[in-house]
């Protein structure tokens, strides 16, 4: 306990103690109306919620820094600083400040932080908040991650690459790991995570373990098949032990762990999820495919839908499952737009339900679950009229749960207000003390009325009179002539000239009842709805598996309307291993077209008897990568069960999507470009099998030219080669030196992009077309960028050039195109310009790798700024 210095009051004494417990968090301390921050910690949310930074003399020689916001704000406030990365303990009053005489007790009721977030403010409805640990033992991970805001709980194992492609695709907000791992990590995964070290003691898999069994109150974690899991179940311990230690006590929702093995679905490294711009686009204008394809009803459904495209399935009869549920919607638009709408009601029930157990749902929140619960009731009575096996097992799984939500109904009022401490929430016929109260509240008159004629009546005295008065409250007034009448039980409280005052033990009733209505009205309402949500204590776990099922409905609903409106085509996933699309789009690009534009489709046929590798050549104006990542799109599509943008699609199984692009920059690691692109491509050469589909587009363009070719040409032969495996190939390439592997290679088959020139000028078709072109186009391209003519004309005349010798025999370059300078040695202008041209002379434009291109560059933007600065 931190010392008290002697002037100290003894509020800032309590908030120092609480503060040394939570160090690293924004500790927000409830001083009446107010959550107040002192010292360093006003400062950071000061200005993170650009609120007023105060300064106050709490009895300490120098002053201390204060900033606060009113206690009902703090949805508003507590979002903003845990998106800036800042844990925040939040310290209520544990008691009543009226009750208590001196200091009112407090203590910290909850720890928030980034993988912790529940408020709606903090969440992005279409994507999980998922907190992630992580262990190593050897080169051997264990990995876990949980949503607290859904119960979504996984665990599985694996090499760092496994691992690196977790991350990146599921993006956890925070993530932890033991104190001595923290420059590992960095290393191994970068440092744009926000992460928490927890002591080592905690990452040992007895203590893993025994938090396990104490959460699903098992004795045994065989029924969850993760028994083997040692590395995993210390990480998934680790987030329990978290949980605990942040003031997360009642998880209800944490009711079950998920298995992920990587064998288990398609797999997608995380270069791979990058290039086919899954989740993140290129370009700020663009789309990804999750954005172009997410057209879900429920919040619920988008993040299921994201799961799906990180994991895609590998199994036949699971991908036919869910095609013949799309089918099935598709075939009945009738049904489909019954439930579709019913989905649109229920809304995030998932998100919902948790609330209950975290202690945040509102009486609005709750009454909307017995209504989703009735839609739920609508929906299954829905899914009993298919014909669909997958259907009708997801509609069997639904359980309305009538009993709750009939007590939810009977209950809570239509409208209920969003706060239940502000009251009238409770329906009448529920407590009859409650109903009483709020009877005596809204008729107090009337009851006096009665009151006051019940003692007439039984006194005789007609002029008898109830008034009121702050000294005695509630009192019945009687004139002198009527005083003998007055009954013994009466106390007179008041003399006056003409009448005398008394006050009677049912009048003190009814006023205690009168004045202390509302608090009471409060109280019970609140004890009612208290025990409301421990009777839905029971059914978290069955509507939880309800929000699963109609996540999996809500998306094949959402795959039924995207067949529908762009014309897409139910695939056929064999077991073969060859690939054929009739007219087959890209399923981004043309959605993201301009109006007027159409996406020109193109047939592609790949199989390893006759074609196992394309070889696209051409530039990259002419369309050539877009065809590359139709295919791979289209696989990716059918894996998850949905339909895909062709005509007529034959999809064989696929085990692994691989892609590369040449020179894609990724320097932050210390190594070059080209040995960046050089050890993607070895993962691939060294993973791949027959069911593998391997994407490589413009490898070897990191180095010089030569080296380029090379090195692409002997993947091909390789690629070729491999045995037992063969794995189908597109290869997109400028070299069209590689054009001569399809005489020398039987499975090898050139294609090209076609076009036409019309004045001059090259126009790319878009249409793919079988065998390769030795005009690569790049002088087109430039004319088409707005080169300046004296460049296009002088690339012209050395291309003639190279097409005939050597490029060491090129004729140099002619003085009417580019005039020597004259330098006036008293011209400092010219005498810059000199040298810039001296330095551009120095470069060998033919052999130059981009690398060095780029060095140069910074070299030459180096040279300017000097001479700016002169």
């Amino acid at each position: 306990m931190p010392p008290k210095t002697a002037t100290e009051t003894p509020l800032m004494t309590q908030h120092k103690n609480i503060k040394a417990k939570f160090p690293d968090a924004i500790l927000l301390f409830r001083v009446g109306d107010f959550y107040e921050t002192f010292g360093a910690d006003a400062v950071i949310t000061a200005k993170v919620l650009g609120i007023t930074l105060t300064k106050r003399n709490n009895g300490d020689k120098a002053s201390q820094e204060l900033a606060g916001f009113p206690h009902h704000a703090l949805d508003i406030y507590l979002h903003k600083l845990v998106k800036a990365g800042y844990r925040v303990a939040i310290c209520d009053q544990l008691e009543d400040p009226k009750t208590v005489k001196g200091i009112v007790k407090r203590g910290v009721t909850e720890v928030v932080t980034p993988g912790l977030a529940s408020d709606d403010k903090s969440l992005d409805q279409s994507s999980n908040n998922f907190l992630c640990a992580l262990n190593e033992r050897d080169g051997s991970f264990g990995i876990a991650f949980i949503d607290i805001t859904t119960g979504d709980f996984f665990i599985s194992e694996g090499n760092e690459e496994y691992v690196d492609k977790l991350l990146q695709s599921l993006k956890p907000s925070e993530v932890l790991f033991s104190k001595p791992y923290s420059s590992t990590f960095k290393t191994k995964f970068g440092s744009k995570y926000f992460t928490y070290s927890l002591d080592e003691w905690i990452f040992s898999y007895d203590y893993g373990l025994d938090k396990l069994l104490q959460q699903f109150a098992v004795h045994s974690l065989k029924g969850f098949g993760i028994e083997s899991l040692q590395q995993g179940i210390i990480a998934a311990g680790v987030i329990i032990h978290y949980l605990k230690e942040t003031e997360h006590h009642q998880l209800q929702q944490i009711n079950t762990i998920h298995r992920m093995d990587k064998d288990d679905y398609l797999w997608m490294d995380q270069f791979t999820i990058k290039n086919l711009e899954l989740f993140t686009p290129h370009g700020e204008s663009s789309l990804s495919l999750f954005n172009t394809i997410n057209n879900t009803a429920s919040p619920m459904g988008a993040r299921l839908l994201k799961k799906w495209i990180i994991f895609p399935l590998k199994h036949k009869q699971s991908i036919e499952k869910r095609l013949n549920g799309v089918d099935f919607f598709i075939q009945h638009e009738q049904i489909r737009e019954e439930i579709k709408n019913a989905i649109t009601q229920i809304g995030d029930i998932e998100r919902f339900i948790v609330k209950i157990p975290l202690k945040k749902i509102n009486p609005r929140e709750l009454k909307h679950i017995a209504k989703a619960l009735d839609f739920i009731q609508q929906i299954k009575n829905g899914l009993n009229k298919c014909d669909n096996e997958l259907l009708q097992s997801l509609g069997e799984h639904l359980n309305a749960c009538s009993l709750i939500a009939k007590k939810i109904h009977s209950t809570l009022v239509e409208q209920p207000p969003l706060n239940s401490a502000k009251g009238e929430l409770i329906q009448k016929g529920i407590d009859a003390e409650l109903d009483e109260l709020k009877s005596l509240r809204s008729d107090a008159k009337q009851h006096l009325d009665i009151l006051l004629q019940q003692e007439i009546a039984q006194t005789g005295i007609s002029s008898l009179k109830i008034h009121f008065n702050n000294v005695f409250g509630y009192y019945l007034e009687v004139s002198h002539t009527h005083k003998n009448k007055v009954p013994s039980t009466w106390i007179r409280k008041q003399t006056l000239v003409q009448a005398e005052r008394y006050i009677t033990p049912e009048l003190k009733i009814f006023e205690e009842k009168i004045l202390h209505a509302e608090d009471k009205i409060l109280a019970i309402e609140t004890v009612v709805y208290q025990n409301l949500l421990v009777a839905l204590q029971e059914y978290i776990q069955a509507i939880q598996f309800n929000a699963q099922c109609l996540a999996q409905i809500d998306c094949l609903i959402c795959f039924a309307h995207n067949a529908i409106t762009y014309n897409y085509c139910k695939p056929v996933i064999h077991e073969g291993l060859n690939i054929s699309m009739t007219e087959g789009r890209h399923a981004v690009i043309e959605r993201n077209m301009k109006n007027g534009e159409h996406y020109v489709p193109n047939d592609i046929y790949i199989d390893v008897e006759d074609t196992q590798i394309m070889i696209l050549t051409g530039p990259n104006m002419s369309g050539k990568s877009a065809i590359l990542r139709q295919v791979a799109l289209s696989i990716l599509l059918t894996h998850i069960g949905s339909y895909v943008p062709c005509k007529a699609a034959h999809i064989p199984l696929t085990d692994k999507i691989f892609t590369r692009v040449g020179a894609s920059d990724n320097m932050s690691a210390g190594e070059s470009t080209f040995m960046v692109e050089m050890n993607e491509t070895a993962s691939i050469l060294n993973n791949i099998s027959e069911r593998s589909l391997i994407l490589l587009d413009e490898i070897g363009r990191g180095t010089s030219t030569y080296d380029g070719i090379s090195i692409a040409w002997s993947m091909v032969e390789y690629l070729h080669h491999h045995l037992p495996f063969q794995p189908k190939t597109l290869f997109a390439t400028h070299y069209h030196e590689l054009n001569d592997l399809e005489k020398k290679l039987a499975r090898v088959k050139n294609y090209h992009v076609s076009y036409t020139e019309v004045n001059q000028k090259i126009i790319f078709l878009r249409k793919l077309v079988l065998g390769g072109i030795k005009n690569s186009f790049g002088i087109h391209v430039a004319k088409m960028a707005g080169f300046p003519p004296t460049i296009i004309q002088r690339a012209e005349t050395i291309l003639k050039q190279l097409e005939q010798s050597s490029p060491a025999e090129v004729t140099p370059i002619q003085t009417e195109l580019f005039p020597p300078l004259q330098v006036n040695l008293h011209d400092e202008k010219a005498i810059q310009l000199k040298q810039f041209q001296d330095y551009f002379n120095a470069v060998d434009v033919h052999t130059i790798t981009p690398i060095e291109a780029l060095i140069k560059l910074n070299e030459l933007k180096q040279l300017l700024h000097s001479h700016n600065e002169n």
